[in-house]
């Protein structure tokens, strides 16, 4: 179990309560106005506000995003990470709070992610803790390869020896904390193929080189090749997410696209994904004769909690609500760019509960997301302690591996 002062853990714990109203008024404030990847401009300086009047030492990225400290100003850093762009959906909730802006929502919880780490900072700022600590507010999670990389390159992790973030659960109630050592998530590309040929008459497909026929074969057919040319271990998945061509009944077009994600379990096959999928591409499309330009986006690798760091997490989450409440978690697909830094310093990343017990159970990705407003508080606390916690010797990892 971590040990630290129980004065400390007091202090901790009494500076949540009474930033409790505080933070759901935060996080329903950044959820009725969402911003996308690399336009998170208010959304920063809501954050900037409300850690600088706190007295934290707060410095904006190059673009969006933020980072504040608090602590000793030098010395190695704990750091706490957060996103905070929202997705291109429509908020089909009828909470006051729903989003603001037409086809764009928080429907991956990252203002339940910010506001969580904005707690953390709110109650270490007050704590008076040793321990300097970095809170990163990261921007563009939502896009690969993530925000993640720039904000490395500007040096956040500078003097980091470690690196601890949460990630909503709407799957596991709300007090629960789901955690997993080794790979938590997937490996994530983005793909997209514009093919072009000769269009013409419905009647007389043998004058034209078909386009849709061809886009519908190479839809259909590489999901199935990656399946018998990549081992089946790697859980390899394509899935289409658009597919567009022509705009008539009777019109064989001349271009068309399909756009999609590759996600898979294993790093090895993700090196190994790109140049098998273009040669597969060129190798389906062939017998129909159409040009084809392939834009493939490496996105992430899997994120990887390391093993010391994810025992610190499960003795937090013992210490704090029970061991009960601590449970293991399969690996998913979900890719997340919090791998990034995992690359670079050790680290682990915790799976917050969000369902209301006996409610519904939400998806990720979804306009109907809904969360229990009481995760927030939770993940601030377990926030701070990470960070402040001193682990003791020698971790345990018991049912920490899914």
């Amino acid at each position: 179990m971590p040990h630290t002062s129980s004065a400390l853990l007091a202090h901790l714990d009494d500076a949540l309560r009474r930033h409790k109203d505080t933070l759901i008024d935060l996080r329903r404030d950044l959820h009725a106005h969402p911003e996308l990847s690399w336009a998170e401009e208010r959304t920063t300086t809501t954050v900037v506000d409300v850690l600088s009047q706190a007295g934290l030492r707060v410095r904006r990225l190059p673009k969006t995003g933020l980072v504040a400290e608090v602590g000793p100003e030098e010395g190695p850093v704990v750091a706490l990470r957060a996103d905070l762009d929202a997705l291109p959906v429509d908020d089909t909730t009828s909470d006051s709070w729903k989003s603001r802006t037409p086809g764009v929502a928080h429907a991956c919880g990252h203002d339940v992610h910010t506001a969580a780490l904005v707690g953390a900072g709110l109650a270490l700022a007050s704590a008076a803790s040793d321990q300097r600590v970095r809170l990163i507010f990261q921007p563009a999670e939502e896009v690969m390869p993530g925000g993640a990389l720039d904000a490395i390159e500007d040096g956040v992790l500078e003097d980091t020896v470690s690196i601890f973030g949460l990630h909503c659960d709407p799957g596991l109630d709300v007090g629960v904390i789901g955690l997993r050592e080794g790979p938590l998530t997937g490996a994530a590309d983005s793909i997209q193929v514009v093919i072009s040929g000769v269009g013409g008459h419905t009647s007389r497909p043998h004058l034209t080189q078909d386009l849709t026929f061809a886009l519908g074969k190479l839809i259909t057919e590489l999901p199935a090749v990656l399946s018998r040319r990549l081992d089946p271990r790697a859980g390899v998945s394509l899935v289409w997410g658009q597919v567009q061509a022509g705009s008539a009944h009777n019109i064989i077009p001349s271009t068309g696209r399909a756009a999609g994600t590759i996600r898979m379990l294993d790093a090895v096959a993700w090196v190994d994904a790109e140049p098998l999928i273009r040669e597969s591409i060129d190798q389906l499309l062939a017998p129909y004769g159409v040009e084809s330009h392939v834009r493939y986006v490496r996105g992430v690798p899997p994120v990887v909690n390391e093993h010391r760091a994810t025992a610190h997490l499960g003795a937090v989450v013992d210490q704090m609500l029970g061991e009960d409440q601590r449970v293991p978690i399969a690996q998913s697909l979900g890719g997340e760019d919090f791998a990034w830094y995992l690359e670079s310093v050790p680290g682990a990343m915790a799976r917050l509960g969000t369902r209301t017990p006996g409610g519904p159970t939400f998806d990720l990705h979804q306009g109907n997301l809904r969360i229990d407003e009481r995760a927030l508080s939770i993940g601030a606390r377990l926030l701070a302690r990470a960070a402040v916690c001193v682990p003791d010797e020698p971790h345990g990892t018991a049912g920490l591996t899914g």
